[in-house]
């Protein structure tokens, strides 16, 4: 830690000086060592206050040049102050580096999303997947453009990435060079976010530009399929077998809620007994690697007997004979078009509309739909579990008759006063056995 900080303003005179303006000069000293920077204006020597280390007067030179200094000094201190914060090591030469961004100005934005991208390559299989890596070029791909479209430039320090270069980024996704969704955009940008917070990590930046930051980017609504639009495409009759095919595996799916590549790896031995004495499925997720426990419902159980002597499962060892996403997606859309249904049927619909239409609907706790899906937070579930306009009048019309229940209740504790507190028995009679009775039946003289 240093002991000793100054700062010193000081006029450097050129060898064979005669005559002229000088150039001013900071020193910065630090525990007996020193380090000079030049503050890129001058003066005439006549006019330097030696005492105050300022220029003297009160004209608009002298003011101008004096608020300068002020500047760099100031700037110089916080420079001081974040290393001390950072514990980096305190030198003069270091401070002066710092603030001249000697050693930042050798790291390039892209330069470390690259080698970001090689890094996360190796690592395929070991926490990254494919579909990763393919994002994250895409981003790499992105700024590459932007960098060269908006400021002309193939590369750009990693110091001059601030709020606007952010804000920038985002249109420039958003508007005609891309065309990007918003919810798209806000991915490139959190892929930008990585790397800075990448740079922070690794001190080769002291503040993060994101730091007030904030996306307005919406959660798209989860699209699915009706009760009915599933009861269509299962029981339809298809005269090509690979629709009948992909048509069973994506039903599988709308009761389960296994994303394309879990159902594509579903081994048998992932197939057991739960405590209920029932088959459940026993698997993990390949996106976040989380547990997923999972009672097979009878509609998933008929379908794992239908494929379990498959050609193809008993080769790959697999529940189901699962084709490629692209061919899935592909397939599906014929399945649409022949089945009369009008939304865009892709493969990941069945896990949307497992966790609305199947499990939501009919009253299935959102703690339990997100433990099936295997999520991480609760909060990725409700983006999933868009609740359906059925469940609200379910709730709803459940309302309605606890309201009508207390309004019955009500007349009966009326029609009891009416009917007996009037007569003479009402001396002898204690009513409120009756009254809180009232729900089940009302109490007649006889029962007196």
């Amino acid at each position: 830690m240093s002991t000793n900080f100054n700062l010193f303003f000081y006029l450097k005179e050129p060898k064979r000086y005669k005559s002229g303006p000088v150039p001013v000069y900071l020193r910065i000293t630090i525990d007996c060592q020193r380090s000079e920077i030049a503050v890129g204006r001058d003066i005439e020597p006549s006019l330097w206050d030696l005492e105050k280390r300022r220029a003297k007067g009160t004209k608009e030179v002298a003011k101008q040049l004096n608020h300068h200094l002020d500047t760099v000094q100031s700037k110089i201190k916080d420079v001081h102050t974040n290393m001390i914060a950072t514990g980096d090591e305190i030198n003069a030469r270091n401070v002066k580096d710092a603030y001249l961004g000697i050693n930042a100005q050798s790291r390039k934005l892209l330069e470390i999303f690259r080698e970001h991208n090689t890094e996360m390559e190796g690592l395929i299989g070991n926490g990254f997947s494919d579909n990763t890596l393919r994002t994250f070029k895409s981003s790499l791909k992105h700024l590459t453009e932007f960098l060269e479209a908006k400021y002309g430039l193939e590369d750009i320090s990693i110091r001059k990435i601030d709020q606007p270069f952010i804000k920038n980024y985002d249109t420039f996704l958003r508007t005609k060079h891309h065309k990007c969704t918003p919810i798209s955009a806000d991915k490139y940008v959190k892929h930008l976010k990585k790397i800075i917070l990448l740079c922070l990590g690794n001190r080769w930046i002291t503040e993060n530009p994101f730091q007030h930051y904030k996306s307005t980017a919406k959660p798209t609504p989860r699209t699915f399929l009706t009760k009915d639009e599933v009861s269509i495409i299962k029981n339809k009759e298809f005269a090509v077998e690979r629709l009948t095919q992909v048509r069973d595996i994506f039903i599988f799916c709308c009761y389960t809620g296994l994303a394309y590549i879990d159902v594509q790896k579903l081994k048998p031995t992932e197939i057991g007994i739960g405590d209920d004495g029932k088959k459940w499925i026993f698997t993990s997720r390949h996106k976040t690697n989380t547990p997923v426990h999972l009672p097979l419902l009878p509609e998933a159980e008929f379908i794992i007997e239908q494929y379990k002597h498959h050609p193809l499962c008993v080769a790959k060892s697999t529940v189901l004979p699962v084709f490629t996403n692209q061919r899935m997606n592909s397939y599906l859309k014929e399945i649409a078009d022949l089945c009369g249904i009008k939304k865009k049927l892709t493969f990941h619909m069945a896990r949307h509309t497992f966790a609305t239409t199947i499990t939501l609907s009919n009253g299935v706790p959102i703690e339990t739909v997100s433990k099936m899906l295997g999520h991480l937070n609760i909060k990725t579930t409700q983006h999933y579990a868009k609740v359906l306009d059925s469940k609200t009048s379910f709730d709803m019309a459940a309302l309605a008759q606890k309201l009508e229940d207390q309004k019955a209740t009500s007349a009966v504790n009326e029609l009891i006063e009416e009917v007996f507190v009037e007569t003479p028995i009402a001396r002898v009679i204690d009513f409120s056995n009756y009254r809180s009775r009232a729900n089940n039946s009302i109490p007649t003289l006889e029962s007196c």
